[in-house]
């Protein structure tokens, strides 16, 4: 082969590298491949243009075949090709690449010092990512960015914003990239006021025109509930690109506005994907699943093939209303499309699965899963957790743990609450004190909640208490709950009512306290109590939430409210359900009245009784399947004692399999007997 003089090889190098910055990877290699002679220069530069660009797998290819032919890296071809790896999200090569630049001397070059810690990062391994930070002898604006965005998207703002100061206490000024990495924090944090000290040192910047920052900070306000401010930023914007209108679509439907977040959809200049996406989500976040359905089906009339997020967006939609026959439909669906292995929708599927009740589903996607992050993990003990699988879940925790995924808060409070349906009394405890202790978490309000719920649904009303008035911190509305929930379930009437005291103290507006107050007064016969409780409400504007069930048949979901005489089937579902309680008497049904908080005659309270909305769900789910089918139903309440018992005998009497999600859980009534063994 003839020697090429360095002038050739200068002219080749750059050739490849137009083509490179232009995209055009093909025509790069095609002139790469026809080079006589190859310097680290141009394996440097064919390797940065796949790992910019695509396929990072090419990138992986030349640097091993680079190394085989003799030609060493340098630093810019380590840094290149771990941000492959980054890409790739690809652990394992990532590691094996780190320990070749120990072993080469280039740790210390900050561009790789600086893709290590971006890979890092972008693999969820933020104590590697750490690590290399700070044994960085030198650190730019990169460095303190990176590390800053990790923290920010991994859920510990408090790490990302302690950074920022830090980093602005050593004189490093803040780019365009820092600014757009910490405002996230501020979201997370629930800082508004921190948001807005930001917002202030964005000012003394000068970056009020970048397009960026400003698209950052509208999603901060509008995240943090400052609609107007995040209207105001979004209105005065220089430059708005699609993704600073996506961000107001986004933050309208966070706050429950979906109504203005359509309204700016549809005056996009030019909707892409992740607009359709993000209505979509919008939509389901705030349970409107028709409009969100019909918008899946128009985003692909106009042509738009679903993504990853269009999945993860549509799916809560099936799980929320335990729609399984559209979950089913969409998984087709996801499998076509080649997207079943990518780790979000697998998630996404995982909680649909668990959610519509089919948990070995669940189990089975979940095991197939070659990567799993801290979501998969928690989807599936959160599965575990509403089917009453609490020792399930306490393995699954144990698992999580010896993978090297470490557990955050919310799986706790999955974890916790899975113990607390499953009377798991002294694991929930362990677990609870392992999460503080080993972990470092802090605990929320949530798991707080969980632990007095768990001690309640055991019977322990006083240790429930203790732990109440040992608590840090103040406890919240939500703590109270789940003391007079427990007070109720036992008919602990003096308890209950201190609970309900503090409860109406703190959240007077909600009306399940009342219902549970007068819950407890209609057992013990107290109707002139019931009576001042229904005042009291009515004096403060306050309705009890009806009763309100959902049924999927032939795709589409059926809403039932108790008493409701309004389905076009309803004669044929009240006729049905006489014939069921003759039935089930004959088989040993007692209806239990205590549930009737109307103090009217005995027979009026059984026809109360039997017109609850998940009956009228069952019955209509008896007429319109075959035999043998499953009936699913999904409730907005806690199912009462009497329906519990009531579906009990129907599924016997019936040879059927009811499986009914109610606010807390799941019960699947089989021959007469429930999967919470009647412990809910």
């Amino acid at each position: 082969m003839n020697k090429m003089g360095i002038g050739n090889r200068i002219v080749y190098n750059k050739i490849v590298d137009m083509y490179a910055k232009c995209r055009r990877q093909a025509d790069a290699r095609k002139v790469f491949d026809q080079m006589p002679e190859r310097d680290v220069c141009a394996w440097t530069t064919m390797i940065a243009a796949y790992a910019k660009h695509g396929p990072a797998e090419e990138a992986l290819k030349l640097f091993d075949n680079m190394k085989q032919i003799g030609v060493m890296p340098n630093g810019f071809t380590f840094a290149s090709i771990v941000s492959a790896c980054a890409s790739l999200v690809s652990l394992e090569k990532g590691e094996e690449i780190h320990e070749e630049i120990r072993r080469c001397g280039f740790e210390c070059h900050v561009p790789v010092a600086n893709a290590l810690l971006d890979m890092y990062v972008k693999c969820e391994r933020l104590d590697r990512a750490r690590r290399v930070f700070d044994e960085m002898a030198h650190r730019n604006v990169v460095s303190w960015s990176a590390m800053i965005a990790g923290y920010a998207a991994q859920g510990e703002p408090e790490e990302a914003l302690g950074l920022f100061g830090r980093m602005q206490l050593m004189g490093i000024r803040p780019n365009q990239f820092t600014f757009a990495s910490v405002l996230p924090a501020c979201t997370r944090f629930g800082s508004l006021e921190k948001g807005m000290e930001i917002h202030l040192g964005i000012i003394r910047g000068g970056f009020c025109s970048n397009v960026i920052v400003m698209t950052a900070l509208v999603d901060m306000y509008a995240k943090c509930g400052s609609m107007e401010k995040a209207r105001e930023l979004f209105d005065g914007m220089q430059e708005r690109t699609v993704v600073s209108w996506n961000v107001m679509i986004a933050g309208y439907a966070h706050n429950g506005l979906v109504d203005k977040a359509m309204e700016v959809f549809n005056e996009m200049p030019q909707q892409d994907l992740l607009s359709w996406n993000s209505m979509i989500a919008g939509l389901a976040l705030n349970g409107k699943r028709d409009k969100a359905l019909k918008l899946y089906q128009q985003m692909q009339l106009a042509g738009l093939r679903p993504d990853s997020m269009t999945f993860t967006g549509i799916l809560p939609v099936c799980a929320n209303f335990a729609a399984l026959e559209q979950g089913r439909e969409i998984h087709e669906k996801i499998i076509r499309n080649g997207l079943h292995s990518h780790v979000n929708v697998a998630n996404a599927l995982i909680d649909m699965y668990g959610k519509c009740g089919t948990i070995q589903k669940a189990r089975y996607l979940f095991d197939k899963m070659h990567h799993r992050d801290v979501v998969s993990w928690t989807a599936m003990i959160t599965g575990y957790s509403m089917h009453g699988c609490g020792k399930e879940a306490l393995e699954l925790l144990e698992q999580m743990k010896t993978s090297g995924v470490k557990p955050n808060e919310v799986t706790f409070v999955c974890v916790l609450s899975a113990c607390s349906h499953a009377g798991l009394v002294d694991e929930g405890y362990q677990c609870f004190k392992d999460m503080s202790e080993f972990y470092k978490i802090i605990p929320r309000m949530e798991h707080y909640s969980c632990m007095v719920d768990l001690l309640g649904r055991a019977g322990r009303l006083d240790e429930a208490r203790d732990f109440i008035n040992q608590m840090p911190v103040q406890p919240k509305a939500a703590v109270w709950k789940s003391l007079l929930s427990a007070c109720r379930l036992y008919n602990n009437i003096e308890l209950g009512e201190w609970a309900a005291e503090h409860v109406f103290e703190l959240d007077w507006k909600n009306a399940a306290p009342y219902v549970l107050l007068s819950n407890m007064y209609a057992v013990a016969g107290r109707w002139d109590t019931i009576e001042r409780v229904r005042r009291m409400m009515k004096d403060r504007g306050i309705q009890k939430t009806p009763g309100c069930s959902w049924i999927e048949v032939n795709k589409e979901v059926h809403n039932f409210i108790g008493g409701d005489r309004s389905h076009p089937e309803i004669h044929k579902i009240y006729t049905k359900l006489e014939i069921l309680s003759r039935e089930m008497k004959v088989a040993g049904y007692v209806p239990d009245i205590r549930f009737v908080l109307n103090d009217v005659k005995e027979e009026e309270k059984e026809e109360i009784l039997r017109h609850h909305s998940e009956r009228l769900a069952i019955a209509f789910g008896l007429i319109n399947t075959p035999p043998g089918t499953i009936i699913r139903i999904v409730k907005n309440l806690r199912v009462c004692g009497d329906c519990h018992s009531a579906s009990k005998f129907i599924s016997k009497i019936t040879a059927r399999e009811i499986v009914v999600r109610d606010a807390n859980r799941y019960h699947c009534f089989k021959d007469g007997q429930c999967s919470c063994g009647d412990y809910w």
